[in-house]
């Protein structure tokens, strides 16, 4: 039997695992990395970085298989409502973004999160008003 908090642990690690090679692959893309883990009351975003002048808000999501139709479908519209909310606090405290075209993107990693997992990037994977 697994304990909840070994488990958890087990968790958030494979999280940053999966977000460092998110961040990799997109730097590798040509974007460029801002800030990663904002968190609010909100809400919180995984990685945020800036593609010629764009703001691009991620959205790492990873599954050790593609069961309940794998990682990309993980990000319900609940998660999109979040992200959107925790967007909005960060737009209000980092001015400098406020009048930048704001993309929201997910990384979807399939299998481990490392470079024997699948990597899917969708730009502009959904849409906040």
């Amino acid at each position: 039997m697994h304990d909840s908090a070994g488990h958890s642990s087990a968790r958030a690690a494979a999280g940053a695992a999966a977000e460092q090679l998110a961040a990799r692959f997109l730097e590798s893309q040509g974007l460029a990395l801002i800030a990663r883990n904002v968190r609010c009351r909100l809400g919180e975003i995984d990685l945020i970085c800036e593609e010629r002048g764009t703001l691009v808000i991620v959205e790492v999501r990873q599954r050790g298989g593609a069961d309940f139709g794998g990682s990309l479908h993980s990000v319900t519209i609940a998660k999109q409502r979040r992200i959107a909310r925790a967007t909005a606090r960060f737009l209000l405290i980092e001015r400098r973004w406020r009048d930048a075209r704001v993309r929201f993107d997910v990384v979807g990693i399939d299998g481990p999160p490392d470079d024997r997992g699948r990597l899917t990037w969708v730009r502009d994977a959904f849409r906040c008003v």
